[in-house]
């Protein structure tokens, strides 16, 4: 397993952007698949976004396609998610999660070995 740290959340008028980061301990974190989910409240936690260990492929939840981006940077054992054009629906603690060694892409909070503590990201109307 790997120990997972966000940051980068905050508050944000609707329209606005934010840049989150997670990251990991460990020199193996080219192995892990790395995802990003998010909960609000009284909601189930639910998928945003994932970056596969392998071939740099990326998967997003619908809700989120063309808005978001993940992107990692393994020398820095750190995966991002660029959230631009922010909605006051977009509102919830933001999750990073990391399923692996060697396992790829998963939609299911269940598939994640590893999860961060969160952070909250605020949007305003």
């Amino acid at each position: 397993q790997v120990q997972l740290v966000e940051s980068g959340g905050g508050s944000v008028q609707a329209g606005g952007s934010l840049r989150l980061s997670c990251t990991a301990s460990g020199s193996t974190f080219s192995r892990y698949t790395l995802g990003w989910f998010r909960q609000a409240p009284g909601k189930e936690r639910e998928f945003v976004a994932a970056a596969s260990w392998n071939g740099n492929r990326t998967y997003y939840a619908d809700s989120v396609k063309g808005q978001f981006t993940i992107s990692r940077d393994n020398a820095k054992n750190t995966v991002y998610l660029q959230m631009n054009s922010l909605k006051p629906e977009d509102s919830a603690v933001y999750y990073c999660a990391a399923r692996g060694p060697y396992r790829g892409y998963s939609a299911s909070t269940r598939e994640y070995d590893s999860w961060g503590q969160g952070t909250q990201v605020t949007v305003s109307p």
